[in-house]
């Protein structure tokens, strides 16, 4: 057991969330090149001849430039075995998101310092906060023009309701940018550009205390800084590593992904400040990784055709506890019966690297014959169990799918079907008419543009989307309901899941209220169970 359990204290398993171009694909990259995973940064943006960003693999991402789907990258830094799982930035994929942060210990939220708190963070938060993991924050592109650093930590404060404490201070910013100051170190450490693309850069850090550090700052930078401390000292919040841990107080970091600087020292103060992989709630209680010895883990995404040539899924799966060995037998709580693991990779973005062991707080892809569902709980343990569900999202907007070659359409039912059963879409069928006539639901309309792109690349299916004009559903929750003599509104549409579950669409939520007085007894919900 003493093996397995010092592996897994050495697991770190978190998610980067931030808003669309504030920079969090540079940080990832930064990492692996701390780690020696890659020997060169690649970009997302430039010359169609330009890398990708590793963490990029999907044709349409390469071609739009924003990540639709979350990555899952390894690495091994300062005797931690790290596990990122790089998120989608775009809104319209925060369901992506949410499941990706089910398999994650903590979050760093990446803020672009020329605009603080945007949309999609504070967006992203709120699923953290549901989670009550811990987030840290890195403030990045200071080698840009910032905002006022008193006001950055107070916007977060303000949109995202969560304490901050800042562990080191940004010295300027743009071309006046000269570095950080370590709060509890109290050395600072001084910007040099970096050569894009590699971890060399001339960093000196230097005392706040040596004389010389007034030299190299220049007097006006060196008393803005002692004035800025002696506000911060005494106003801001007092570091908290419980809070911490509660997700009610976030460190922040300030340097530039871009040009490397203050990276490593972001890394190095998370990974001393985040903990070995958490217990995770199941239906018999908490499941701890350093008690439980057995393998167990859940599913928490699946993706389709992540290599055309062979036409694959891979289930991505937490390892909960214990450790996982190639080609190993486990129970499938769900399918209610053995399988056996086989195919077991972790992922460099699309580069595979088959494994033969993995542990607690490991991210793994396995084979999927068709078998497992988001959701699915695996385990070896005696004492079957199964963890909570990952709650599925209400789509917002809706449309009717329509083949426009007819003869495709065994290839159009089992791609709709595929992509639907990774969780990026949700399919409903016709009351009535049952798979002759097909509804898609999606949280963001981007998804659209990505089925239409999918079925077309990857299962040579063309289909026209008619935009329905409904924007809310509702799953029923009565367990023997007649859906026939439900009396509803004249714009209310009925429709059921895959599994033949009834629900409701509704243009407006004023017939959603109608429905419900005009029904005794009818109960719906906006959360479906898995």
């Amino acid at each position: 057991m003493s093996k397995i359990t010092d592996e897994i204290k050495k697991r770190r398993t978190f998610a980067i969330i931030s808003h669309p171009d504030a920079g969090k694909t540079t940080l990832t990259e930064k990492f692996l090149l701390y780690g020696g995973a890659i020997n060169q940064a690649g970009s997302v943006k430039g010359k169609a001849t330009a890398k990708h960003a590793v963490s990029d693999w999907m044709e349409i991402e390469k071609e739009r430039g924003i990540s639709v789907t979350s990555s899952v990258l390894q690495f091994n830094y300062d005797g931690f075995c790290i596990n990122i799982l790089d998120t989608p930035g775009h809104q319209d994929f925060s369901e992506d998101t949410y499941r990706t942060l089910m398999a994650a210990d903590s979050a760093v939220m990446v803020i672009d310092a020329s605009k603080g708190v945007e949309a999609q963070t504070r967006k992203l938060f709120k699923v953290c906060v549901m989670r009550h993991i811990p987030i840290f924050t890195f403030i990045n592109k200071m080698d840009r023009e910032a905002l006022d650093t008193f006001e950055l930590l107070d916007d977060i404060e303000k949109e995202l309701g969560i304490a901050t404490c800042p562990i080191n201070w940004p010295i300027g910013s743009g071309k006046g940018f000269r570095g950080v100051y370590d709060r509890q170190t109290e050395m600072v450490e001084l910007f040099s550009d970096t050569h894009k693309g590699t971890t060399q850069g001339d960093v000196k850090e230097i005392s706040i205390h040596d004389p010389e550090t007034q030299w190299l700052l220049g007097d006006e930078a060196k008393t803005t800084l002692d004035e800025e401390m002696e506000l911060q000292d005494g106003a801001g919040a007092e570091f908290d590593m419980d809070m911490v841990r509660k997700g009610e107080l976030s460190p922040v970091f300030f340097g530039s992904a871009l040009t490397n600087f203050g990276v490593e020292t972001f890394l190095k103060h998370f990974l001393d400040m985040t903990t070995s992989p958490l217990p995770r709630m199941s239906d018999k209680g908490e499941v701890d990784p350093m008690v439980e010895p057995d393998f167990s883990a859940f599913v928490f995404k699946i993706q389709a055709n992540m290599n055309k040539a062979h036409r694959d899924r891979i289930a991505f799966m937490r390892i909960c506890s214990g450790e996982f060995e190639a080609g190993m037998n486990v129970y499938h709580i769900q399918g209610g019966r053995e399988v056996r693991l086989s195919q077991p990779q972790q992922m460099m973005a699309s580069e595979r690297k088959i494994i033969d062991r993995a542990y607690g707080g490991d991210i793994i892809g396995v084979f999927d014959p068709g078998i497992f569902s988001i959701g699915d709980t695996l385990t070896l343990s005696k004492d079957k169990f199964a963890y909570e569900g990952i709650p599925t999202f209400a789509p917002e907007h809706f449309a009717k799918v329509h083949q426009i070659d007819t003869m495709k359409r065994k290839q159009f039912v089992k791609g709709i079907n595929q992509i639907a059963q990774e969780g990026a879409i949700q399919i409903f069928q016709e009351y009535h008419t049952g798979m002759e006539e097909i509804v898609v639901g999606v949280v963001g309309v981007l998804q659209f543009d990505v089925l239409k792109y999918r079925l077309l690349n990857e299962y040579n299916v063309e289909i026209r989307l008619d935009n329905m004009p409904h924007e809310h559903i509702r799953w029923i929750d009565n367990d023997d309901i007649d859906l026939d003599k439900i009396i509803g509104t004249s714009d209310m549409k009925k429709i059921k899941d895959l599994k033949g579950r009834p629900l409701l669409l509704f243009v407006n939520s004023w017939s959603v209220k109608m429905t419900l007085d005009r029904n005794e007894g009818l109960v719906l919900s906006e959360v479906g169970r898995s």
